[in-house]
């Protein structure tokens, strides 16, 4: 909690508290610029109260309506003394620190929405004898405080005070009498007392100044103080420190009580001492000793009750110890059971028997699964604390919007799903939009859609459910997708390439062709690019187009693309011992970003070069700009790469939406111009002007830059004019075999023979 001391929010509610004071020294004797002062100080106070209990309300779920209400509550006041400030500032006569009849109604229905607060939030009081102790202590404690609220507002123990400000005053009390009962009686308050305390004591320090003699009793700087300003001061941090507490600790877990309370006793105190205060000067000896005898015998019988409840607590302890014990942790296990921790929605295994109940009694539910989108880049860029605070709001979110016969759970990571019980196509994808639609902004999910035939079982609807989610992914995020029997049978599919990739590698079924990079000013072959090819033994010739998203997905991508660097290497140092014009040639090799992050790559790659010989300047290491958007793993293994001498290129360059921040940030040597930006370049007047600024950039940062798909004569020309200075494509060679790749050295300085 040290980090409150330097909260700004309380350092400037305090600051704006001593300038309050500060501004009624100055202007002593001046009543109107000292109401100026007061109100223009109270309204900032107001409005961290409204905005502290507003943050609130989404960081504790569970008390959301009791956050709420406080909020409310703020906004109240804010609205009521805001409008006194104004009307003080513009009409200065008749100013004063009480309020007018504006302010007032404003008060009055923030007060009413603070009671409502006090009754809102749960008690966990499950029997009728708790509940019964508990009324009878909280009616001791409200009588206690009516009696105080009642000498304060009628009947001063000396010259009157403001009539309004003392009603105000009186209503304080009753009210923190209230929320003091309930804070410190049931299980589960909505405060901790490191927090709660603050706004309990603001009207207990406005009671005692109404009591002190002197200067207190009159509205100058030292009753402003006690009565207005820092009471308004100890009310407005209190949700700031109880943010503070439910960052630090999480939600708060029930509170451990003793079985009795102190709380009615020291308001039968309280009473004694108010009653003692108010009473005449002219009152007899014979009441006085009479008084003092009530007074005596009462604390005798209440600490005499004291040490029966003290043996009594000892005794059931040391009975109960071993059966209270068990009992906590068995209510323990079963909420961590059922629950999750984080947001308090039911978890996988609460979820899983829920759905299951509903199909053994024959019921038609719904499901939908919901992940959200690029949920890695908040942890990765704001930390796990933003991202758990996310995971909470969308919990939130998530429960206001469904039925109040919907089931919401937290799956696991960032993935929710929701029950639907009796739900069919049609109204559980209106619920999927209306979610959608709910989470608003900067939050986008993608959601799938998927509901129960006769004979599902629970697995299958969720999996069902889980393809259609993936499918939303697929089409771009941010959307609902309903499950079909055609998405069924294409996932059955990827998951049957997905288990023969697993032993690909190992079967000798990859091999590598390589495309031809050429110098455009005399078609010299200074480069290849290797491109990886799967014959299945069965499906026969496998596109990458297919089963490299598939292989990315499963993770098999590590494995096969540790193979292609492996074999493209090998290969590469072998062309160069037996042909004199490679000795300059440059290998490109395709690295998934999954690959790039995987640990250890760095070390591995340093490793295939010392095993192979090859010079790391021959290696080019070519990643899409998706790969590593964002990543500080993929960005810290480019930097190793590019620290043992490699060369780098972003591949595909122009497609992604954030290719210039990435020219800032990722170590590349090369820019290859995507191919869709040369196709039509002859005839189009975009792309020209696309591959243009890619090569002014190339140029400008000293990169290489290679343009890819030239196809025809026209277009290598007009591409080698643009400043572009290599370029692969068909016009060049197709993918080739090793062997007739060497076969393209046709004289000793390799010069590109133009095929046939």
């Amino acid at each position: 909690m040290k980090a409150l001391r330097r909260d700004p929010i309380l350092m400037a509610l305090l600051a704006v508290t001593i300038t309050g004071f500060v501004g009624f020294v100055l202007f002593e004797g001046d009543r109107v610029r000292q109401s100026q002062v007061f109100w223009c100080a109270q309204v900032p106070m107001d409005a961290a109260l409204a905005y502290g209990a507003w943050r609130l309300r989404s960081l504790v779920p569970h008390y959301r309506r009791f956050w709420s209400a406080i909020a409310f509550a703020g906004s109240s006041f804010t609205l009521g003394d805001g409008f006194q400030a104004g009307h003080v500032l513009l009409t200065p006569a008749g100013a004063s620190t009480s309020g007018g009849t504006v302010q007032s109604i404003f008060f009055i229905v923030g007060m009413l929405s603070n009671v409502l607060a006090c009754l809102l939030f749960p008690h966990g009081l499950r029997s009728a004898r708790e509940r019964l102790v508990f009324w009878l202590d909280a009616t001791t404690v409200l009588v206690g405080g009516g009696v105080m609220a009642w000498c304060f507002a009628v009947y001063p123990a000396t010259a009157p005070t403001d009539r309004v400000t003392a009603s105000i005053t009186a209503a304080l009390v009753v009210v923190a009498a209230f929320s003091a009962t309930k804070a410190a009686l049931v299980p589960r308050p909505p405060m901790a007392r490191v927090a709660a305390w603050p706004m309990v004591t603001a009207p207990v320090v406005q009671g005692l100044a109404a009591f002190l003699p002197g200067p207190f009793q009159h509205q100058d700087r030292y009753y402003v103080f006690m009565v207005l300003l820092l009471p308004s001061l100890l009310i407005a941090i209190g949700p700031r420190v109880q943010e503070f507490v439910v960052r630090a600790d999480g939600p708060l877990p029930g509170a451990r009580r003793k079985p009795y309370s102190l709380l009615p006793y020291g308001m039968v105190a309280v009473t004694f001492v108010v009653f003692l205060l108010v009473l005449p000067a002219d009152v007899s000896t014979r009441f006085w000793g009479a008084t003092a005898g009530v007074v005596v015998i009462t604390v005798l019988v209440a600490l005499r009750q004291l040490i029966a409840f003290q043996d009594n607590v000892k005794l059931i302890r040391r009975l109960d110890v071993t059966l209270e014990h068990l009992t906590d942790r068995e209510a323990l296990l079963s909420e961590q059971a059922s629950t999750d921790s984080l947001t308090g929605l039911a978890n996988r295994s609460n979820f899983s028997d829920a759905l299951k109940l509903l199909l053994d009694a024959g019921q038609a539910p719904a499901v939908l699964l919901i992940d959200l989108d690029d949920f890695k880049t908040v942890n990765d860029t704001m930390g796990h604390a933003a991202g758990d605070a996310l995971l909470v709001e969308v919990a939130g979110r998530l429960r206001s919007t469904v039925r109040a016969d919907d089931l919401v759970a937290r799956l696991g990571g960032d993935e929710f799903t929701i029950l639907l019980p009796d739900t069919g196509p049609e109204d559980a994808y209106l619920i999927a939009q209306k979610l959608q639609a709910g989470l608003g902004g900067s939050t986008r999910a993608s959601i799938g859609v998927a509901w129960a035939r006769p004979g599902d079982e629970p697995a299958a609807l969720l999996s069902n459910a889980d393809i259609a989610m993936y499918e939303a992914k697929r089409r771009g995020k941010g959307t609902s997708v309903c499950f079909s029997e055609e998405m069924g049978a294409r996932t059955a599919a990827d998951a049957e390439i997905i288990r023969d990739l697993a032993g690909a590698v190992a079967a000798g079924e990859f091999t590598l062709l390589y495309q031809p990079i050429v110098a455009l000013d005399d078609l010299r072959m200074t480069g290849v690019e290797a491109l990886i090819r799967w014959n299945h033994p069965t499906r026969g010739l496998v596109s990458p187009v297919e089963f490299i998203p598939l292989a990315e997905r499963s993770g098999h991508i590590v494995a096969i693309g540790a193979w292609a660097l492996r074999e493209a290497s090998r290969q590469a140092a072998r062309w160069r011992a037996d042909f004199p014009g490679a000795h300059d040639l440059v290998v490109g090799v395709n690295v998934a970003g999954r690959q790039l992050r995987a640990p250890g790559f760095v070390d591995e790659v340093a490793a295939l070069l010392r095993e192979t010989g090859l010079p790391a300047r021959l290696l080019s290491i070519e990643v899409t700009e998706t790969a590593v958007l964002d990543d500080e793993e993929s960005a810290a293994a480019l930097l190793g790469l590019r620290g043992l001498g490699l060369r780098l290129a972003l591949d595909d360059f122009g497609t992604a939406a954030s290719s210039l921040g990435l020219l800032l940030t990722v170590p590349v040597t090369t820019l290859k111009l995507d191919r869709s930006f040369v196709e039509s370049i002859t005839t189009v007047g975009r792309q020209a002007a696309v591959a243009t600024a890619v090569s002014q950039m190339a140029t400008a940062l000293d990169f290489s830059s290679v343009a890819e798909g030239i196809e025809t004569e026209e277009q290598r020309e007009l591409i080698q004019a643009l400043g572009y200075q290599y370029g692969q494509g068909y016009l060049f060679g197709r993918p080739l075999p090793p062997h007739e790749v060497a076969a393209r050295w046709t004289t000793i300085d390799g010069v590109l023979v133009e095929p046939a």
